[in-house]
């Protein structure tokens, strides 16, 4: 067995490997002398491991070390070569992992809740807890928390928001010549804080104190949807290429990710009746359309929206088209979605929902 093997057998079979590789690799091209000597190596290595000749692999390692280093001498800055080498091929990976299996994707809003948050605020009036509880909270629950305090008398003039690395978002609060940097996006940040242009605090008041919960981290699976059609009640990923209402608000040529549940397909006739969804006239079978209907655990149901094109009224109706697809949030009554942009063509579709990633909260695991 492996673990049984005595140390020195295990090191002359590496070296016994290196030279046989390195005689395969260079036999076109070195002299036949070197390759006899390299080849006799191989046997006398052979030799020892047979024989369990532990008092003499030392000098024989030794032996290899130096003919080996006199024939084929490592080049200049191999060290340096092969961590470039490992660099290279582990970024080839992880852009082929990202591009055809799995996708990483933060929850930007709370249009899903509460299947998967977006960043969420939450103000307070007690100050921060220690500098280990803080920790912790950020490394398994992603809260941050905030307690921003006004070292003069300012007025907010302006909020932008900076993004690094494509994670790590941050907002610049503008008070005329000064500027309070918080880790936090800037729509959540205004909305639990009240931060807006206009605003006044007094010297040590608290700008922003409580804290910011990240938005869920999930893996999207870009496999299954190859070999399986979507179905009802699944969590989707998609592009919003040529979604006219949602391309209105972005620069020209530019489309995002967004995630909903997928609630019809092509030839479903829909309907809503808050808080029920209907599929050709009947309640859907599929569990988790089921479960938002319930009006529990946090659900609400779905809602028929006044200012939506579609299914605005109990009476309305829907006919997903052909290669078309019906998107609804679970936060009904506070979502963006196929009630009011349209469809989803099948070509602008991502994968599914796959893994809340991080996270370590009670959402953490399979996204259902």
């Amino acid at each position: 067995m492996f673990f049984l093997t005595p140390r020195y057998i295990k090191e002359a079979k590496h070296y016994r490997h290196a030279v046989k590789r390195l005689v395969n690799y260079r036999r076109d091209i070195l002299p036949a002398k070197e390759l006899g000597v390299l080849e006799d190596l191989v046997a006398r290595m052979s030799a020892a491991i047979r024989g369990r000749d532990r008092a003499g692999w030392p000098a024989l390692r030794e032996e290899v070390d130096r003919i080996v280093g006199r024939i084929a001498p490592a080049p200049k800055d191999s060290g340096l070569r092969e961590n470039v080498e490992v660099f290279l091929v582990a970024i080839v990976i992880a852009a082929g992992v990202r591009a055809y299996i799995l996708q990483p994707f933060r929850i930007p809003t709370g249009s899903m809740q509460p299947t998967l948050f977006g960043v969420v605020g939450t103000s307070s009036d007690l100050p921060p807890p220690n500098p280990f509880q803080r920790a912790f909270d950020f490394v398994f629950l992603g809260r941050t928390h905030l307690n921003l305090i006004a070292d003069a008398d300012v007025t907010v003039t302006g909020l932008t928001e900076r993004t690094h690395l494509n994670f790590f978002t941050f907002t610049d609060i503008r008070c005329g010549e000064r500027s309070y940097s918080v880790f936090a996006p800037k729509d959540p940040l205004a909305r639990a804080f009240g931060i807006a242009p206009g605003r006044t605090y007094r010297k040590g008041e608290p700008i922003a104190r409580g804290r910011m919960d990240t938005g869920d981290q999930v893996f999207v699976d870009k496999v299954f949807y190859n070999f399986m059609p979507p179905s009802r009640g699944d969590v989707f990923v998609f592009k919003t290429t040529g979604i006219r209402r949602i391309a209105e608000t972005l620069p020209p040529g530019m489309s995002q990710h967004y995630i909903k549940r997928l609630a019809g397909v092509p030839g479903d006739v829909l309907k809503i009746a808050a808080p029920d969804l209907e599929i050709d006239g009947k309640r859907p079978v599929e569990w988790t359309l089921l479960r938002v209907m319930s009006c529990r655990d946090g659900y609400r149901g779905y809602a028929n929206i006044a200012g939506f094109p579609l299914l605005n009224t109990p009476e309305a109706s829907f006919e997903v088209p052909p290669k078309s697809y019906f998107a609804l949030g679970d936060n009904s009554y506070h979502s963006s979605d196929s009630r009011y942009w349209g469809i989803v063509p099948e070509k602008n579709v991502t994968g599914r929902g796959f893994l809340v990633y991080w996270p370590f909260g009670p959402r953490w695991g399979l996204i259902r």
